[in-house]
Order: structure tokens, then sequence, then C-alpha cells
């Protein structure tokens, strides 16, 4: 039973990792009705963002942390003006945005191996190693602080999402673009925020996920776990991506505890398949016909 106990913490502290990623795929389909696979350079250059951040310019945590999202937010606004603008003006098919976003991101990738090379680099401590106890458990203290500040900025996007009137022209774009635009919404600007707070989100789990593990130029492959929980959420959905992730994450580390952390991926994928077979539309997606 410890054990479990044991495996449920380290699973809900990666998993809500995950679902900081998988929002931002979810937010991305909702509106342009295609999945974001460029999401992981982003990612990516959040964890460096972050570690050059606190060992180059020496800045706390707080301010490095808080400029990484900022950073990343930015980024992903220019990725969406330089690669899916042009195409969204020339009413391209579906197709083409998934090769442009494969594109930026192996662009992404080798821009960093080229200049800033593929060594590994670890972010130095700045949070202790002694974790802390709870009778017979053990949280490490970064695992908390992962899971802490993913509820946080998942609590956040909820209430903007729900409560704000940013929040209800975004669902009412996701809904139906063209009746939301006759109706005075913006929606060119409304694919900027939701770029913006998707990048936000991805910024903040690269520098979360590079202190858990390490820096180098393909971290941002972790992204195919935070696709894999938004597709077993329900693409389109933010409440379906979080629940995902928490049970992929679950999943993973109750996999690595019991059976063997080889086992990690192959649990993932299957079940993907598992989830695209018995429900295309995840556990809380709606079917569409249109959506790549």
């Amino acid at each position: 039973m410890t054990n479990f106990l044991q495996q449920l913490i380290n699973g809900l502290s990666i998993g809500s990792v995950y679902a900081l990623m998988a929002v931002g795929y979810s937010l991305v389909y909702s509106i342009m009705n295609f999945s974001n696979f460029a999401h992981g350079g982003v990612i990516m250059f959040g964890s460096y963002f972050g570690f050059f951040f606190i060992t180059l310019l020496k800045f706390p945590f707080p301010v490095a942390f808080i400029l990484s999202g900022l950073c990343t937010g930015v980024l992903a606004v220019v990725i969406q003006k330089i690669a899916y603008k042009p195409l969204m003006d020339r009413r391209a098919p579906f197709l083409y945005f998934i090769i442009s976003a494969m594109g930026v991101s192996i662009f992404l990738e080798n821009i960093v191996v080229a200049t800033i090379g593929p060594t590994f680099r670890t972010y130095p401590d700045i949070f202790s190693a002694i974790p802390i106890k709870i009778g017979i458990l053990s949280i490490g203290r970064i695992d908390l602080l992962m899971f802490v500040i993913s509820a946080i900025c998942l609590g956040f996007l909820m209430y903007l999402i729900d409560f704000t009137k940013i929040g209800k022209a975004i669902q009412a774009t996701a809904y139906n673009m063209k009746a939301s635009t006759l109706m005075g919404i913006n929606a060119d600007g409304i694919i900027i925020i939701v770029f913006a707070l998707g990048g936000i989100l991805a910024g903040l789990a690269g520098v979360l996920f590079g202190m858990k593990y390490t820096v180098y130029p393909q971290i941002g492959g972790i992204t195919i776990k935070s696709f894999i929980a938004a597709v077993f959420g329900g693409l389109g959905s933010i409440k379906g991506a979080v629940i995902g992730s928490i049970l992929l994450g679950v999943i993973e580390t109750i996999t690595s505890g019991y059976l063997s952390s080889q086992y990690r991926d192959l649990i993932a994928f299957a079940l993907l398949i598992f989830i695209l077979i018995v429900r295309p539309a995840g556990l809380m997606g709606i079917v569409t016909e249109d959506k790549a």
C-alpha cells in the first residue's frame, strides 16, 4: 500500500506537468482545428530560457520562471504569425498546418543544436534535495513544486476560460469562428491570445521538466506524452487534457513501480491506440469530421 501511495504521488507530480503541456495542444486545436506539433520546440526553449536566466543572468528562480513563460509566450505568437497566419490567409488545408508545425519543430531543435550545442545541461540545486516526510511517504520538494505551480496555473486558466470575457470569446471562437466574427469578436486577436497562453504554459512546463531531469535539445520530445494525454482526455477540451494528463502520469509511474520503467512508453502508446479505437474523441472530446 505504501508503494502504491508513493507511486500515486509521483504520478500526480509528473501528470500535472503533462497537463501544462497538453492544455496548449487543446487550446490551439479548439480554435484552429489542428495539432500544433511545434509545441515541443516551445517547451524546449522554455527549459533553456529558465536555465540561462538562472545560471548566466543570476536571476532568482521566481523571476527566471516568470520570464521564461513570457518569452515562450512571445515565441509561440511569432510562430503563429510566421508559420500559420499565411496558411490561414490562403485557407490552406489542415494537412499543410501540420506539415508546417513539424517543420518549425525540427527548425527550433536544430537551431539550438547549431548555436548552443547538443550538450546536456543541469539546473543548479535551487531547492533542497531532502524530501518532505509525511508519515512513511516521501515527497520530493521539486515534485511538490511541480504539482503546486501546475495546479495554480491550470486553475487560473480554467477561471480565465470560464469566467472572463476573453474566455467567453475563446469559447465562442472555438465553437464557430465565422459566427463569432459576425458577432464582433476579433478572431485574429483570439488566436494570438490562445497561442500566447499555450506558449506561456509550455515555457513554465519546460522549466519544471528541466529542473526535474535535465536540459537538452530533444527535450521537446516529451510532448508526445502530453499529446497522448490530450487525445486521451479529448482534443479541444481543456478539462479533458488535464484529466488525461493526470491519468497518464499515474499510469506511467505505477507501471514503472510495479513492472519496469521500460514499459512506460509501451503502456502510453498502447493507451493511445486503445482510445483511438474505442473512443476516438477521447474522454471529454467532441466528435468532429474536419479536424486533423
